[in-house]
């Protein structure tokens, strides 16, 4: 770990090895995922509020939900990984995208969507409140350096800054 000052007097801890580290392309899935939902939501709703052809955003939906199938499947098989900090920053976020969320889904059912319109909304709306917390946690947790058991280490980041401040 080394230690260099800032131009603004302040210090910052730079782990090469956290930085360094090569790891799959999990973030890069759960955007792509992210960005076929929001194509499938924008199609649906561009259509509304005539019944919009389904097709297409079905197909969206179900190449978004294998991405981020495929993101889990490869987020669950890094070791070691911060898991404290990825559901720390999991379960915060998670609770503000399922509200960004229901109210999405809110503004629809209050525009009178229904039917299977309304179904591939809500599962577009569910993938989404998945993705993106989950993208935001793995990014968080990615830079956090960890003991080869997975537990955070304490040299790293704030704790680090905390414990040579005293």
């Amino acid at each position: 770990m080394s230690e260099h000052v800032e131009p603004g007097g302040g210090r910052e801890l730079v782990s090469s090895d956290v930085l360094e580290r090569r790891l799959p392309p999990v973030a890069e899935l759960l955007v792509l995922s992210v960005a076929l939902m929001l194509a499938g939501g924008v199609y649906l709703a561009a259509h509304l509020p005539h019944p919009p052809p389904l097709e297409p955003a079905i197909v969206l939906v179900a190449a978004g939900a294998v991405s981020t199938i495929v993101a889990v499947a490869l987020l669950s098989r890094i070791r070691p990984f911060a898991w404290g900090t990825f559901s720390l920053v999991a379960r915060w976020a998670f609770l503000a995208y399922v509200v960004i969320a229901g109210l999405l889904g809110f503004v629809f059912v209050f525009d009178h969507t229904h039917g299977a319109a309304l179904g591939v909304l809500v599962v577009t709306l569910s993938v989404f409140a998945l993705d993106v917390p989950a993208v935001i946690a793995f990014t968080v947790a990615r830079y956090e350096a960890v003991d080869a058991d997975g537990s955070a280490s304490i040299a790293s980041g704030s704790a680090a800054l905390a414990t040579e401040d005293s």
